[in-house]
């Protein structure tokens, strides 16, 4: 499957909460609508707050109200293990709750955004879980090599993902 990751952007001075989350709904609604025309599924990523201040989509839960009033089968929820750490924790019960409406998978260590292993994330019991769940989609490595990229996939090794 073909998908499209959606920013949804930062709140603009001047207009309310309610107007910036009405026109989330609307352009994500249209944008759900073309992109199916070509066999491209909608994720929607919500940031978290310390990150990116004033970021529309924030929360987790956010996202799929978000989902619920967009009322698309074409969106999805990008799940950013980083981000949903950051924003609320509760990695496992979240996306167990919400399994069939994550469409794809990004994973960094919380603190600092690095690889596996490199912070407060028990990746062992969490790759157990997403393998236990059925998860079939892919698994995003977006985060900062806390030293030389190469020698950052060695949490792979260690984890029984390379031989």
């Amino acid at each position: 499957m073909n998908r499209l990751n959606c920013l949804v952007g930062k709140r603009v001075a001047g207009h309310g909460d309610e107007e910036h989350w009405q026109t989330l709904v609307q352009n994500i609604r249209f944008a759900a609508t073309e992109l199916a025309s070509h066999g491209i599924e909608l994720v929607v990523e919500p940031i978290n707050h310390f990150d990116i201040p004033g970021f529309v989509l924030n929360r987790t839960e956010q996202a799929f109200q978000l989902l619920d009033e967009v009322g698309h089968p074409n969106v999805r929820v990008l799940f950013d293990i980083y981000h949903v750490q950051r924003e609320a924790g509760e990695i496992t019960a979240t996306f167990r709750k919400h399994l069939a409406r994550i469409g794809h998978i990004q994973i960094a260590d919380n603190p600092g955004r690095h690889q596996p292993g490199t912070g407060e994330i028990n990746f062992p019991f969490l790759f157990r879980q997403l393998d236990e769940s059925g998860y079939q989609g892919w698994i995003g490595l977006e985060y900062v090599p806390s030293h030389e990229t190469v020698a950052s996939f060695g949490w792979m090794k260690e984890l029984g993902f390379l031989a």
